[in-house]
């Protein structure tokens, strides 16, 4: 059967009435073309699509052109007017210049004891998260090598503590030893690590840190010779150009031959590490025995003015000086002044004896007490003596007599006692070579000459200034023929074959007594010592003749005047008379027990440190047969 075909018989009768009327274009309409029928193009002529055609390609052209231009132009801004600044620019982000670490030079004492050196140490931090042993197992396994640290470490106990705190970043300890870290490295443990660094170490710890000194977190002198010598200790060294490669690293450009090679040079210096752990001992325990503010010990040689020890008490570790008090920091053996009282006696004896106003036999009168217009002027001990009545030089010394210094100084004329005193440095820095010191203080000219009581106080130590250190040195002349020599503590660069390489430039020491008056004031200080009454008896060493003076002076008040309370007491030792040439001072500020003086305070301590000198200096004793004898206390 034939079905009608899709045709337009299945067409919707109503389609064509739907369809939308497509509109008459108006200009069509009005050329009078008939838009439904289709047109034929209008040929254009050659000629004119020749011009078109032309148009276009110009266009192009300039565009092109024009592009170019701008892009020469833009290269001649790059490539010749910016082009060094981009370069430099380039350079610098790709490049970089920068100082290598180098390790500065170490310090050592007279026998080659290294007292500072930088090493690789290693700082140990625990994150027991990662342990794959037991807390308790790690923590004794590293105490034992902790244990061989020369630093403070934790025990087995402490560590376990440690490993509680927190579950990583935890440090355990700091400043290790190559050596001990590359133990700790052996013991493969999980979770121990260990950050590697270069750190300045101070072995002797606080036994030579008032001469050291110490370093700061970057490498520079803060203290001590760290500080006054930072240009011999740190090792110069050029910068280097680093660039970067195609892995992003930094590299070095160009090495000067030789680079990598540092000198073998170390500072070395005068004193005695050895001596100055015995001063430090002797003075920690009198100052503690004594209830003192603080005390200083100083041995010079007085041939060439060498410092084999300078201690203080109270000290500081540099290894962590942090810790300390910032008053530790201090070295007032050098940067404090005090009145020097008694002991600067036999400087004025000498003067006095140098400039022919006195003999050693002359005598004076010791009325125990004078006036002086509105002040009182007395010996120390006048209310238990009163007058002497005629002394010797020798007696006003041993007596340590205010009244009969006062006498014999009036034997010359002002003028000259000050240009005695100005000879000898006062008012001016001793030269050592450490930092920080301040200049003794005297009175001017015109009040020194003018106003009786000043030359009258400075006669017995009063009214002047000075250090400790400066007293060491004044002290050197009666010990060395009376030459003023300039303190140090540096002898010079030497190599690992203790071979010199640099030696220190001193000025010329100045002949400020005579061999001869210098020997004369020694023989009156040693009847301090000898003499049964004499107030230094307690510095007295079987067999060896010790010269010395006791010094008990009051400290100037704040509000004027002098404390009644507040003293400091001193001794001045030289060793030994028959062959003189160390001088041992010890200082103490402010003992608080009862009858604090300088013979019963300072004299032993300076004994004790005769005796340790004696010993590692070999020094032969004066008198081969002379027996022991007990230590002995004095007052002044």
């Amino acid at each position: 059967m034939d079905f009608p075909s899709r045709s337009r018989l299945n067409r919707p009768r109503f389609s064509r009435s739907i369809q939308t009327k497509k509109p008459v274009n108006s200009s069509s309409r009005f050329s009078g073309l008939d838009p439904r029928k289709p047109q034929k193009p209008v040929a254009r002529k050659p000629a004119q699509i020749k011009r078109c055609k032309s148009s276009r390609l110009r266009m192009v052209w300039l565009i092109l052109l024009g592009g170019l231009f701008g892009l020469l132009v833009n290269l001649f801004r790059l490539q010749i007017m910016m082009g060094p600044m981009l370069k430099q620019q380039a350079q610098f982000q790709q490049s970089q210049r920068d100082l290598p670490f180098v390790p500065r030079r170490p310090i050592s004492d007279m026998n080659g004891h290294i007292l500072a050196i930088d090493q690789i140490v290693y700082t140990l931090y625990a994150h027991p998260k990662l342990f794959q042993q037991l807390p308790a197992e790690i923590a004794e396994k590293l105490s034992k090598v902790l244990v061989l640290n020369d630093l403070k470490n934790p025990t087995a106990n402490e560590l376990l503590e440690q490993f509680q705190e927190a579950d990583s970043g935890i440090k355990i300890a700091e400043s290790i030893s190559e050596e001990v870290g590359n133990h700790i490295a052996s013991l493969r443990i999980d979770g121990l690590e260990l950050i590697q660094q270069r750190k300045r170490l101070y072995p002797q710890q606080n036994i030579a840190s008032d001469i050291v000194g110490y370093v700061d977190s970057e490498g520079k002198g803060q203290a001590g010779v760290e500080h006054s010598q930072q240009e011999l200790l740190e090792r110069v060294m050029p910068s280097l150009e680093f660039q970067r490669s195609v892995n992003g690293n930094w590299v070095p450009t160009q090495l000067a031959s030789g680079f990598i090679q540092l000198d073998d040079l170390e500072l070395r210096l005068t004193i005695d590490t050895r001596l100055q752990r015995m001063a430090r001992k002797i003075l920690k325990e009198n100052v503690e025995k004594n209830e003192a503010k603080r005390g200083t010990v100083v041995v010079m040689d007085a041939r060439n003015g060498e410092i084999l020890t300078l201690v203080n008490e109270p000290s500081y570790d540099p290894n962590e000086y942090w810790k300390s008090n910032v008053e530790n920091f201090k070295n007032w053996a050098l940067s404090d002044l005090y009145e020097p009282g008694s002991t600067f006696k036999p400087i004025n004896v000498a003067i006095a004896l140098e400039a022919g106003g006195i003999q050693q036999d002359t005598m004076v009168y010791d009325e125990g007490r004078i006036q002086m217009g509105r002040w009182t002027i007395q010996n120390a001990d006048y209310n238990s003596v009163g007058t002497r009545g005629s002394v010797n030089i020798t007696d006003v010394i041993k007596y340590s007599s205010n009244i009969g210094m006062v006498h014999i100084m009036q034997q010359i004329e002002p003028e000259v006692f000050y240009d005695g005193l100005k000879r000898l440095g006062l008012g001016e820095l001793s030269g050592v070579d450490l930092p920080f010191e301040v200049a003794s203080t005297l009175k001017t000219r015109h009040q020194f000459m003018n106003v009786p009581v000043e030359s009258a106080t400075a006669a017995f130590g009063q009214g002047l200034s000075i250090t400790p250190l400066k007293l060491a040195q004044l002290n050197a002349t009666l010990a060395n023929g009376g030459k003023l020599v300039t303190p140090h503590v540096v002898k010079g660069l030497y190599n690992s074959k203790g071979q010199l390489y640099w030696e220190t430039s001193l000025p010329e020491s100045r002949q400020v007594f005579s061999s001869k008056t210098a020997n004369k004031v020694l023989e009156m200080m040693e009847s301090v010592v000898t003499a049964e009454d004499g107030t230094g008896k307690a510095a007295r060493i079987a067999g060896y003749r010790v010269a010395g003076k006791t010094g008990t002076a009051q400290k100037a008040s704040a509000t004027g005047g002098y404390s009644e309370n507040a003293r400091i007491t001193s001794f001045v030792g030289i060793l030994t008379v028959n062959n003189p040439r160390y001088v041992v001072i010890a200082v103490i500020d402010e003992p608080q027990i009862p009858g604090a003086s300088g013979g019963r305070v300072a004299a032993p301590i300076v004994k004790s440190v005769m005796e340790g000198l004696i010993g590692l200096q070999k020094i032969p004793p004066s008198d081969l047969n002379a027996k022991p004898e007990s230590e002995l206390e004095s007052e002044e």
